[in-house]
């Protein structure tokens, strides 16, 4: 999410049949905090907050509104709601967002077969293919712009450029709501006035040290000398932070969908002391991550442990499997050894998380081993999986946690560490569901018990 409040918007305002912009980067605006609102569109126009409301939680997102207060995405809800006290606070519901997430990114597919998904609420859509068709890249993001309001409710900013850095500073500098065409022949002159923040790769302690060299904008770093720049971030850094500061960027849009992980994670509304209880949210949040794997059809070889203590260090710790799996008995296996190799068993814990990396396809048990050594916790899975897609994910669960957030005196929400799995035999969104509320704006298929809207 852009922590930008629209206060520096620019766009494009007046038509241009310019096609040296053919990289368009396409944002959702306040994703997740616009879904929300599709249910509940008499808060439109307030400032609003997707979160906890909990001292111990942080901000999910935030509308344009509350971005004027200066609330922004993972801060600490007590400073969010300090900034905008009279902040509504509204609970996310992933599920929802990756169904939405669906139907827009199916436009963009509608558009070209290049398209780079960055996650659940943007993507690059290389267009050079449809220009001839189509029209110029500024038709193309308008139209798009257009559709996707008018078929989701949701608005989006796109950026048009020839290069995937430049498109994707422009659709933040359009935002909300806008579009922005960088023609390459103007590429140095839109970048180089802007805040060296605005290069990929630089974070706070960067901007720190080219501050203290005088460099201020993206044309400082561009007219600075190599070696300067070498010697403030060291070699690789330096040559490719010139680069960008004369818009050289040779990455390409590349197409597919791969995930790189899926994973949930846990913030505790109280420190926890108890190994038991930690041991219990590890087989929770084990259960959840294989059901997802195996939702998209995935399996995974890397199962990480993510722990943050109560003064904020945060650790994490990985291991790779002989075979794939998409278990959450098998994940929850590893993951709770990893936990026990820690040391950890009796320092206070703030949030806890598990998370399934190198991803391929699923199925699980695809070892060419004689025997399945997993085939009893595969079968009962599976069950589970069954029950769950017809009586909704929430009603079946390990029997060992029924009732143990209660017991433990838990209430902090678990989060997806990772929203962009896809779900196997998701609806398209067309002609398959019914009528969503009535409100503001267009008619909307509103999710049904079985599929997204029930939360996460």
């Amino acid at each position: 999410m852009s922590k930008q409040d629209g206060s520096g918007r620019l766009v494009t305002t007046v038509p241009t049949d310019d096609v040296s912009a053919p990289i368009l980067h396409v944002d959702m605006d306040a994703f997740f905090a616009s879904v929300e609102l599709l249910d509940r569109p008499e808060l439109r126009g307030l400032p609003v907050v997707i979160g906890q409301r909990s001292d111990r939680s942080v901000v999910t997102a935030a509308t344009y509104e509350a971005r004027k207060f200066g609330v922004n995405s993972a801060m600490p809800m007590a400073i969010a709601l300090r900034r905008c006290p009279q902040a509504v606070v509204l609970e996310p519901h992933f599920e929802k967002y990756r169904y939405w997430s669906r139907r827009v990114m199916s436009m963009f597919d509608d558009v070209t077969p290049r398209v780079e998904r960055l996650g659940i609420d943007e993507a690059f859509l290389d267009v050079s293919g449809a220009v001839r068709l189509m029209g110029s890249p500024f038709a193309i993001g308008t139209e798009l712009r257009r559709r996707v309001h008018a078929e989701t409710g949701l608005r989006c900013s796109v950026g048009a450029a020839s290069t995937k850095f430049v498109a994707k500073l422009a659709s933040s500098v359009a935002k909300p709501d806008g579009i922005l065409v960088v023609p390459h022949d103007q590429t140095v002159a839109f970048l180089h006035p802007r805040p060296i923040s605005a290069l990929w790769g630089v974070g706070g302690k960067t901007e720190e040290v080219l501050g203290n060299l005088g460099l201020r904008t993206v044309g400082d770093v561009a007219t600075a000398s190599l070696d300067t720049l070498v010697r403030a971030v060291g070699p690789a850094a330096g040559a490719k932070l010139q680069d960008l500061a004369w818009g050289r960027d040779p990455r390409v849009v590349t197409t597919g969908t791969e995930e790189k992980s899926v994973g949930h994670e846990v913030t505790f509304s109280t420190d926890v002391v108890d190994p038991e209880v930690i041991r219990r949210e590890l087989l929770r949040l084990s259960d959840r991550v294989g059901s997802r794997l195996r939702d998209a059809g995935l399996s995974g070889r890397t199962v990480v442990l993510k722990l943050r203590t109560s003064d904020f260090t945060t650790i994490t710790r990985s291991r790779t499997l002989a075979d794939p799996t998409d278990l959450g008995r098998r994940i929850y296996d590893e993951v709770r050894s990893v936990y026990e190799a820690t040391g950890k068993q009796h320092e206070r814990i703030r949030l806890v998380g598990v998370r399934v990396e190198q991803l391929g396809a699923g199925g699980g048990g695809g070892s060419l081993a004689l025997w399945d050594d997993d085939a009893g916790w595969r079968e009962a899975e599976s069950t589970m999986d069954a029950l769950r897609a017809k009586f909704g994910s929430t009603m079946l669960t390990p029997a060992s946690l029924l009732g143990a957030r209660r017991r433990d005196g838990l209430s902090g929400p678990d989060t997806g560490a990772d929203a962009r799995a896809p779900r196997r035999g998701a609806p398209s969104g067309e002609g398959r569901d019914s009528p969503g509320p009535v409100g503001r704006g267009p008619r909307r298929p509103a999710p049904r018990p079985d599929h997204p809207g029930h939360g996460e």
